[in-house]
C-alpha cells in the first residue's frame, strides 16, 4: 500500500525494491518521481538509484507530468524521447542555476538521467560547445560581473564562481577574453568596455 507524504505518494516497500531492482516486470504498473532532480522514470529505468525519501509514485505518466516532473531521458517513461533541443535547454537552465557547484560531465549525466557521451554528443550539436565549455563561459560572465561591481580578490571570484583556484580562473579567463581580469577590472574602471 502506498502512502502519502505532503501531496504526492511515497514509494511503498514492493514499490522501493522494484526501483532498486530495475524491475521491468512492474513496468506500466507504477512511474516513480525523483523530487530532488524532477524527472520521472518507470521501475526498470538503470539509472543510479535515487534515495528514498526523494522518491513519489505515480499510476501513470500523465499524473506524474501534471506534478511538474519531466520523463526520463534513459528509460523513457513516455515511449518516446524529449527533444533533444528543450533536453538541452533544460540541462543549460541546471547548469545556470549551480555553476558554482562542482559539476562533471557524469554529474550532468547522472541529473538529466542520460549517458555521458550522449550527452557530450547531443549537447555539442545543439550548442556548437561542449558543456564544460559552456559551464566555463557561464563562470567567465559571473566573473566578469564580480570584477565590475567589486573590489574583491581574484581567489575570492574564482571560488564565488566555483573555480577553486585563481590561477585557473586568471588562464580561462585570458584564454575567454583576451585580457586577465585585473587588466579587466582596470579597463572596466578606465571606461574603455
Amino acid at each position: 500500500m502506498t502512502t502519502t507524504r505532503g501531496k504526492y505518494p511515497t514509494a511503498s516497500e514492493t514499490e522501493w525494491q522494484a526501483i532498486i531492482q530495475n524491475d521491468a516486470s512492474q513496468d506500466g504498473r507504477f512511474f516513480y518521481a525523483v523530487a530532488s532532480t524532477g524527472i520521472f522514470c518507470r521501475p526498470s529505468c538503470k539509472s543510479r538509484p535515487p534515495k528514498r525519501e526523494n522518491v513519489l509514485v505515480f499510476a501513470s505518466a500523465e499524473q506524474a507530468k501534471a506534478a511538474r516532473f519531466r520523463p526520463c531521458k534513459r528509460c523513457k517513461p513516455e515511449g518516446q524521447r524529449l527533444p533533444d533541443r528543450e533536453w538541452v535547454d533544460q540541462i543549460t537552465e541546471f547548469i545556470d542555476r549551480h555553476y558554482r557547484d562542482r559539476l562533471t560531465l557524469e554529474t550532468l549525466a547522472e541529473w538529466c538521467h542520460g549517458s555521458p557521451y550522449h550527452l557530450q554528443r547531443t549537447f555539442k550539436r545543439v550548442m556548437r560547445m561542449t558543456p564544460t565549455e559552456y559551464l566555463g563561459r557561464r563562470r567567465i560572465e559571473e566573473a566578469k560581473r564580480a570584477l565590475a561591481e567589486s573590489q574583491r580578490t581574484v581567489a575570492e571570484i574564482a571560488r564565488e564562481v566555483g573555480i577553486g583556484s585563481s590561477a585557473y580562473l586568471i588562464t580561462l579567463f585570458k584564454k575567454t577574453t583576451g585580457v586577465t581580469p585585473n587588466e579587466y577590472r582596470k579597463m572596466r574602471t578606465d571606461g574603455r568596455t
